[in-house]
């Protein structure tokens, strides 16, 4: 595989929080030749929506991952089902699309809630909800005034009221810090990314689907109108084919993947159960999913057993040096903005990647050139959500069916390449450095 980051990047979990809360649920190695209708090369949310909703129309599908169940994003995630998607701004998206088209790109964001909300509803999955919406937190007085001039764009976007908290609420409402003010819109919710990830692999078995891991997919070949993909013990020979790797995709598998993706890292740490006078001294007693408003967001949560988790966008290399000095600033920040936990034991810190596209929205489509082979990707580190619905989106087209659920022009053009090719990660250095001024 041809990847853009040091080889740590790809490693295991280490001491990821959610795999110390679901029994391991091994799936078994491909070993010899074998044909599928369909074969999803990615066994994380995409690709387990994708097989689900095609096993249910009782289509052959195979899942591939080239590691073990949730080893990627999909399990590695702060378990944010919300708004987001994309990283366009509104203007950017308006402009490219017109009224209608952001319109249909945020009834999408909707929908790809209600779509979380359905799979974990019929198929009985406990994944540890809670929230009631997310939470927006203002980190300067400028950002506060931004808050609550967008509330009727809000209104006019999502067709819901948010509520505006003044910084003199925020302890009465749980949420107390050095902020100054905050915004909670009421869609979506948290819940735990690998409890939600077993319960659609789960679901996705028992309709039907095969899902195999540790077998990676090296190559793909065409001929006769069907395709091949390799894997170290074996190959499948599909009709068709979805591509649903995200952040963990190879550069060859297929070629055309080649720079149309940006890998970022995202850090989290987890504490220790807090007591109830720690919760209190801090004045976070909120089960609010929230994040702050800087570009460089922080993102965080009060889980169901009184623990806290702390993400940010991780650093630019995944060398041991680099790994060490984001846990040194993660930790920074978070006693920042958490002062009276600054004595509190981090039981558990990992990384993983998120997925940047060049047009700064997601893709859900055929690939050019490859017939009969299909992508879902570019999520922008909001992938519970939009990974999920982009999987039940693909499972209709692959079919050659219109999709039963919001599919918008703003994620049907496929994906121009990044500049600087597989040197591309050169770009975030200077888009951090400006991030990082505008958000002092």
């Amino acid at each position: 595989m041809k990847r853009l980051y040091e080889t740590a990047a790809y490693g295991p979990q280490q001491g990821c929080f959610w795999a110390d809360t679901v029994l391991p649920t091994p799936w078994p190695t491909l070993n010899g030749d074998i044909q599928t209708d369909v074969a999803i090369i990615g066994g994380g949310f995409t690709g387990l929506s994708a097989a689900l909703h095609l096993a249910q129309d009782t289509v052959r599908v195979t899942v591939l991952e080239a590691e073990t169940p949730g080893f990627g994003a999909s399990g590695r995630n702060g378990g944010f089902c919300c708004l987001g998607g994309a990283k366009a701004p509104r203007k950017l998206l308006q402009k490219r699309y017109g009224t209608q088209g952001l319109a249909d790109w945020r009834a999408t964001e909707k929908a790809a809630i209600d779509t979380v909300t359905t799979l974990l509803r019929t198929h009985c999955i406990d994944a540890d909800t809670h929230s009631q919406g997310e939470t927006l937190i203002a980190h300067t007085p400028r950002a506060m005034a931004s808050l609550r001039a967008s509330v009727e764009e809000i209104r006019t976007d999502y067709a819901v009221t948010p509520q505006v908290i003044e910084k003199t609420a925020l302890r009465e409402n749980g949420l107390a810090g050095p902020f100054h003010g905050a915004l909670t819109i009421p869609l979506g919710f948290a819940l735990n990314p690998r409890k939600y990830h077993a319960g659609l692999a789960q679901a996705a078995q028992s309709a039907g689907a095969q899902l195999y891991a540790q077998t990676p997919v090296t190559r793909l070949t065409q001929q006769g109108g069907k395709t091949r993909l390799t894997t170290p013990n074996g190959t499948i020979t599909a009709d068709r084919v979805i591509l649903a790797t995200n952040g963990y995709s190879s550069e060859d598998v297929p070629d055309w993947l080649r720079a149309r993706y940006l890998p970022v890292q995202s850090s989290v740490i987890v504490t220790r159960p807090l007591t109830l006078s720690e919760r209190e001294a801090q004045g976070w007693t909120s089960d609010q999913m929230a994040y702050d408003t800087r570009t460089l967001l922080h993102y965080f949560r009060k889980l169901p057993d009184n623990r806290f988790l702390f993400g940010m966008r991780g650093g630019l290399r995944a060398t041991q040096g680099a790994e060490a000095a984001i846990r040194r600033k993660i930790r920074r920040d978070f006693n920042a903005m958490f002062p009276a936990w600054r004595e509190v034991e981090i039981t558990h810190d990992w990384s993983g990647l998120v997925c940047i596209m060049s047009n700064l929205t997601p893709f859900a489509g055929p690939v050019p050139e490859l017939p009969g082979v299909f992508a879902g990707m570019g999520y922008h580190g909001n992938g519970v959500a939009m990974g999920s619905h982009t999987g039940r989106i693909l499972a209709a087209i692959v079919q050659g069916k219109t999709p039963d659920t919001p599919y918008p022009q703003a994620m049907r053009q496929p994906p121009g390449r990044f500049p600087l090719g597989r040197f591309r990660r050169a770009l975030l250095a200077p888009a951090y450095a400006t991030a990082s001024l505008l958000d002092s």
